[in-house]
């Protein structure tokens, strides 16, 4: 390995540790170089390389500093042929997604938020797809840290989105609440998937023990709304994407963040990812899927110990 890659190398894992953390500065060019014993221009080379590739910025030719998102560039950079495994969570819009990544991202495992965060602890997947509600109000943080937290976890927001009770065209029974649930035979999803804790709790909200609900048990939200259209079920708890090619009829009870729960190890994988959820494209896909929020999608958060 020529020596300027060398030197590139060593600095992207430093980046990609955190060692290096985002803005910055690395050493002078000549001050670099003399403590390398190497040449400027051999110096001037890697760091070329690095803003290449994303992983610092640099003002001129002599002075860099660690881009905003260096991490995940180094680690793109260090494994520029892995496979992002993607578990987790069901969604319209997360379908769309795969199909524009194609190889870039294979989704792995059962489907379900709990099942996710478990493959990802597990070292089965890379990433989780999760929506998660806290008794406290706030989605997804406390879930990620308490499974995955001795791995550095990121949230990666992939964007907001619309849930209700999916009803018959001109919603028949008046439904608006989970309080009216009880009698019905409602669509729900599995065990360990978000959008069944979400019911169960809306439920107990409202003074209805999730027990006393009965229903056919589905694996998607599009199994939900097509078990209302058929008659299978009088209700169903799920996302508003879709419907109305159903000629179904939707009543919102809450927006809530979508987002893909990272292993620290899992950043470069997740590059290409990140940049098809930035595509202008991609998001005019998603929005006219109806009862999305796309305003921080491709955002990148770490998450801190709840003790600090």
């Amino acid at each position: 390995m020529a020596l300027y890659m060398q030197i590139a190398d060593d600095l992207a894992r430093r980046v990609r540790s955190g060692e290096l953390a985002a803005g910055e500065e690395l050493p002078g060019v000549r001050e670099y170089a003399r403590t390398l014993g190497t040449t400027s221009s051999t110096v001037v080379r890697a760091y070329r390389y690095l803003a290449d590739a994303g992983v610092i910025t640099m003002a001129d030719r002599r002075r860099a500093r660690v881009a905003g998102e260096g991490a995940i560039a180094a680690a793109r950079l260090l494994e520029p042929e892995r496979v992002f495994r993607l578990a987790g969570s069901d969604d319209p819009a997360l379908g769309v997604l795969l199909d524009r990544l194609g190889a870039a991202v294979v989704p792995v495992g059962a489907r379900g938020s709990f099942q996710g965060l478990r493959a990802v602890a597990r070292g089965e997947a890379d990433g989780a797809v999760i929506h998660l509600r806290h008794r406290d109000g706030v989605y997804n943080e406390a879930f990620a840290r308490a499974v995955l937290g001795r791995d550095k976890p990121r949230l990666l927001h992939l964007w907001r989105r619309e849930q209700g009770l999916i009803v018959p065209a001109g919603n028949p029974r008046g439904l608006a609440s989970a309080a009216q649930l009880g009698g019905l035979r409602v669509a729900r999803r599995e065990l360990g998937a978000g959008t069944r804790l979400l019911l169960e709790q809306l439920l107990l909200t409202d003074g209805v023990a999730p027990h006393e609900i009965a229903g056919p048990e589905l694996h998607s939200h599009m199994e939900i709304a097509f078990a209302v259209a058929t008659g299978i079920a009088d209700v169903g708890l799920g996302v508003r994407a879709g419907l109305a090619d159903l000629g179904l009829d939707f009543v919102p009870l809450l927006w809530e963040p979508y987002e893909i729960a990272l292993g620290h190890g899992a950043l470069g994988a997740a590059r290409p990812l990140i940049a098809t959820l930035r595509d202008p494209l991609f998001q005019r896909s998603v929005a006219d899927l109806d009862g999305y929020d796309l305003q921080h999608t491709a955002t990148v958060r770490p998450l801190v110990s709840a003790n600090r």
